[in-house]
Parts: structure tokens; C-alpha cells; sequence
């Protein structure tokens, strides 16, 4: 089955190379801390970022969808530049454009979703719903490990994300069910 809808093939595509760009950056990311504990833990998200980057294959597969070989390129040279950089960076900055970035992350998966069932295609809901749980459960530990920090609210007023501000709507206390899901990332 072809998918008619260039902005969701789009997006799949992206969201498959940019999840290996994280994957990267999580690598150079851990190995640049000092904690055991806090390596463990960005180990755990990288193999996360890997796990979705399968599943988004899986579904472009469905749909004969190809990986984009500039999409590949180009994030894969992003992924491992930030990797390098975080053993330059200190240990603020890591964490809070990780934070960031998987801030923004979120909605990808709950657009994917809304796109999808526009054409009326329903059986991703429960995959991308997981995911997109998961991306803003990596936005809240990243955030948990900076709230403290005196930087926080420098970088918030200049990259508005932190404490106050948010790239999705997603609140993991009060979570919409999947049928519901479609409440979240609304675009104007």
C-alpha cells in the first residue's frame, strides 16, 4: 500500500535518520560523564532511540516507503558531531539540549499519528502513542538532572525550553489514553 500524503512520508523518513543522529549523540553523550549511574542511564535512551528507529522502519516498510539517503547522511553527520562535542561541552549543555531536543521529539510521533489516522489508518496508534511517551519520559529525566542548575533559566530565555517551557503538551501525570491522544500536539 502507497501512503498519499507527502508530509507524513516526510516525516517518517526524518524521524527514522534523526533517531540514529540521537543514537549517536547519546553514545558521545554517555561516554562523556563521569556518574556510572547517569551512563547507565543515557545508555538506556540511546538503546530507546534505536528501538524506535526500528519501528519506524517497520512502518515505512509497510508502505514501501524508502529511507532517504540524504535524510541518512546528513543526520548521521549531526548525531556524531554532537556526539564529539560532548566531551567539550561540560556537563550542562549535553543535558540540556538532550532535554531539548527530546522535548521536540514528542510531537513528531503524535503528528505521525493525527496524519495516519486522517486516512483513516488506525493500527500504529498503540506504537506511536508508546513512543511518543517515551520521547517525553527522556525530556523529563534530561530536565531532572539540570532543574537545579543556575544555567537553566539563561538557556531557557534564549532556547525557550526548561522549567516553564515545553516543546509539546504532554503531561506524564495526566495522560490522555491512545483513543484520546489525538488532543495532543495540535497545530494551528
Amino acid at each position: 500500500m502507497q501512503l498519499n500524503h507527502k508530509k507524513l512520508v516526510k516525516l517518517l523518513q526524518k524521524a527514522y535518520s534523526a533517531e540514529k543522529a540521537a543514537s549517536y549523540a547519546y553514545q558521545g553523550h554517555a561516554a562523556s560523564l563521569k556518574n556510572k549511574e547517569e551512563k547507565k542511564e543515557v545508555y538506556q535512551i540511546e538503546l530507546d532511540e534505536w528501538h524506535h528507529r526500528a519501528c519506524v522502519l517497520e512502518i515505512m516498510n509497510a508502505y514501501n516507503i524508502p529511507v532517504s539517503k540524504w535524510y541518512e547522511f546528513k543526520f548521521a553527520v549531526i548525531g556524531k558531531t554532537i556526539s564529539l562535542s560532548c566531551h567539550l561541552l561540560g556537563w550542562f549543555m549535553p543535558f540540556y539540549f538532550a532535554g531539548s531536543l527530546e522535548s521536540g521529539n514528542v510531537c513528531e510521533y503524535f503528528v505521525m499519528m493525527q496524519y495516519f489516522n486522517s486516512l483513516g489508518i488506525t493500527k500504529h496508534n498503540e506504537i506511536l502513542y508508546e513512543m511518543g511517551m517515551k520521547e517525553k519520559e527522556h525530556e523529563v529525566y534530561f530536565l531532572s538532572k539540570i532543574k537545579l542548575s543556575k544555567l537553566l533559566p539563561v538557556f531557557e530565555i534564549f532556547f525557550r525550553w526548561g522549567k516553564q517551557k515545553s516543546f509539546n503538551d504532554v503531561n506524564l501525570d495526566e495522560k490522555y489514553p491512545v483513543e484520546q491522544s489525538n488532543l495532543y500536539c495540535k497545530r494551528d
